[in-house]
């Protein structure tokens, strides 16, 4: 019985730090806001840290692809709070170009005008990471 106490309590000292908080660099995540020809703003949620780090290079001002292109979720919102839809996290990638159908403003989309799978606005700039 003693040495199976042990070989259980070092078990579950190894297990233990996987369980907790680590410090590492990787990320949980952000909300992403965006503000499309300089008039409307919708917000996209970014677990993925490769997108994510894009768009932290976007906020600074640094180049790169900037088209957010992703395939919209009709009749939730999720965190696109004031509209009915949001953009597919997993589907979500930067372009540097795009094809047109899924370009216009957000509220395009809102009222049925974008009717494309995906919503890729061209004059997105982002202007907000919460964290």
């Amino acid at each position: 019985m003693r040495i199976y106490n042990l070989v259980l309590f070092v078990f579950i000292l190894l297990i233990l730090p996987a369980c907790g908080n680590s410090n590492n660099d990787e990320s949980e995540g952000a909300v992403v806001t965006f503000l499309v020809a300089g008039s409307e703003q919708y917000k996209i949620e970014i677990s993925d840290p490769a997108n994510l780090a894009t768009a932290r290079d976007l906020l600074a001002g640094n180049e790169g692809p900037k088209i957010p292109n992703g395939i919209v979720v009709r009749d939730d919102p999720g965190v696109n709070e004031g509209y009915s839809w949001h953009i597919d996290p997993d589907s979500l990638e930067f372009a540097d170009m795009t094809t047109e159908v899924c370009d216009g403003l957000p509220s395009d989309v809102e009222n049925g005008i974008i009717t494309s799978e995906y919503y890729c606005p061209w004059s997105a700039e982002v202007v907000a990471i919460d964290e």
